[in-house]
């Protein structure tokens, strides 16, 4: 009986049933036996009776008897033979022909290795420090106007010396700076920070949005376009400063001969807001926007209009040398601990202002506010262990990005930088429609909600931040302490063969001395 999901039925039986089949076989065979027998037909086989011995010549007749069976078994093994070979050539055809169709694979595979090693050691690192100081100095060379966005809570701290000086000793390029993100300053303090930098370089007070999202999304969503009046409520969908902006960089592009478009770079630090105002500019996702710091990594060309082009650049790299309050905000790495980076940024704000603003209680260093922090957020490990750099990352990022309020009050007595001067101000100001520049920041300030004293934290800023411009590879000192310590412990060993091998010459010349005496 077969079973169900087996291929082959079962030969199992019971014991009654295998004795009965045997019983009914021996029975048949008797009776085949007795009909044999009485037919007269008998099956065994006869017996070789032999060469008789009154034959003669028995024993040539055995001789060739046996010669035959000799023969005959040669014949079999050869025949045997034959076919072992036959069957070991075809092993050996099939075996080669296997081996013909899996090279070519195994050398293809190998030269797409050399080739994806060779395209790695061609192609650079984007991430690289080498590569981002060079695509932002591309950035400077083919721009007519450079651009450098600061973050209005820290102007200064956001400014690089070093990117300054660059635009203003490669020729006749303009500099233009961009106050971004105002919404998250008090009004007092964008107006102070307006007048001190105007002495220097025309300013504009801009507010990137940060909600702009692709053409076919807002397609698709509705068709009604809602104004800038009625996003005023949203805060982070609404623009401001791009009419006036947009107003300055035409007027300066018609004044171009041969109808070139003006190219505009963007520079500055990473997360000041460089993408997103290209986006606010354009209308529409042009260039990838985050939290995380590094998302640009290589220029961007993006027509605003046909007489204008923005570029966009990868952020600053801000050197190490810094202060650490201004590399945990600026860098494009956190090179030191995340709890460190929020420690240094504690301790250039008052505690009170801290304490009230995450309704923590009063702690007695920054540790143990990133603990009180971590613990009033959730942020919490196995048996209730608060997960410190889980909130220090929480923490920063809130710095960084567009969120948190707190600004730095200038300086009373505001001066000029070393590279500026009385001629680069006045050059630096021409060709800009100032009145028209003024009153576009006065709109501007009249439409932006800006946050109060109250509301926003101080924070002491540490001056302009240093930045890499040029990637020049220096040999490290460590490599040249092993290199020397190698060189030292070479010359040790060739000093330590020279003395054994003038030991051994002394053995042998005592030996032969001794054997000619005794």
């Amino acid at each position: 009986m077969k079973r169900p999901k087996l291929k082959k039925a079962s030969k199992r039986m019971s014991c009654s049933k295998r004795y009965k089949i045997q019983k009914k076989v021996r029975e048949h065979n008797r009776k085949l036996r007795k009909e044999a027998k009485k037919k007269g037909v008998k099956n065994q086989v006869k017996k070789d009776p032999g060469v008789p011995s009154s034959a003669p010549f028995k024993e040539e007749v055995l001789r060739e008897a046996e010669q035959r069976r000799l023969q005959i078994e040669e014949e079999k093994q050869r025949k045997r033979q034959v076919k072992i070979e036959e069957r070991a050539k075809k092993r050996k055809k099939e075996k080669e022909s296997a081996h013909n169709e899996t090279e070519p694979q195994a050398k293809k595979a190998r030269q797409d290795n050399i080739q994806k090693k060779s395209v790695k050691q061609t192609t650079p690192d984007k991430n690289s420090k080498e590569y981002l100081c060079a695509e932002l100095l591309k950035v400077i060379d083919t721009s007519d106007v450079v651009i450098e966005v600061l973050d209005a809570r820290d102007p200064l701290g956001f400014r690089c010396p070093e990117l300054e000086e660059a635009v203003l000793q490669s020729g006749n390029k303009k500099l233009l700076l961009v106050l971004n993100k105002i919404d998250l300053v008090p009004r007092k303090i964008v107006e102070k920070w307006l007048q001190c930098l105007e002495k220097e370089f025309p300013v504009v007070v801009f507010k990137a949005s940060t909600q702009i999202k692709d053409r076919t999304v807002q397609a698709k969503k509705s068709r009604i376009v809602p104004s800038n009046e009625t996003l005023i409520g949203s805060g982070a969908a609404a623009c401001f400063g791009k009419d006036c902006l947009t107003e300055l960089l035409g007027s300066l592009a018609a004044k171009i001969p041969n109808e070139a478009p003006l190219r505009v770079g963007i520079v500055g630090f990473p997360n000041v807001g460089k993408s997103s105002l290209i986006n606010s500019m354009k209308g529409t996702l042009a260039c990838n926007t985050g939290i995380k710091r590094g998302i640009t990594n290589s220029m961007q060309e993006v027509n605003i209009t046909k007489n204008m082009k923005l570029i966009d650049s990868p952020g600053v790299v801000a050197l190490p040398s810094n202060h650490p309050a201004s590399t945990a905000l600026r860098s494009l790495k956190v090179e030191e601990s995340v709890v460190e980076a929020v420690c240094s940024l504690l301790k250039q704000c008052d505690k009170t202002e801290v304490m009230l603003h995450y309704n923590v209680p009063d702690f007695r260093n920054p540790l143990e506010f990133v603990s009180l922090f971590a613990k009033k957020r959730g942020f919490l490990q196995k048996k209730g262990i608060p997960n410190m750099e889980q909130a220090a990352t929480v923490f920063l990022t809130d710095w960084t990005g567009a969120k948190l309020s707190y600004h730095c009050k200038p300086e009373e007595k505001y001066s000029l930088s070393t590279y500026m001067s009385d001629v680069v101000v006045a050059k630096m100001q021409n060709d800009w429609d100032l009145k028209r520049l003024k009153t576009g920041n006065r709109e501007t300030l009249k439409g932006v909600k800006f946050p109060s004293m109250s509301n926003s934290l101080s924070f002491t800023s540490q001056g302009p931040t240093a930045g890499l411009l040029t990637s020049e590879k220096k040999p490290d000192a460590a490599a040249m302490e092993t290199e020397t310590d190698l060189s030292d412990e070479n010359k040790e060993l060739e000093q330590t063969i020279k003395e054994g091998n003038k030991t051994t010459e002394l053995e042998k010349t005592e030996e032969s001395v001794t054997s000619k005496l005794f």
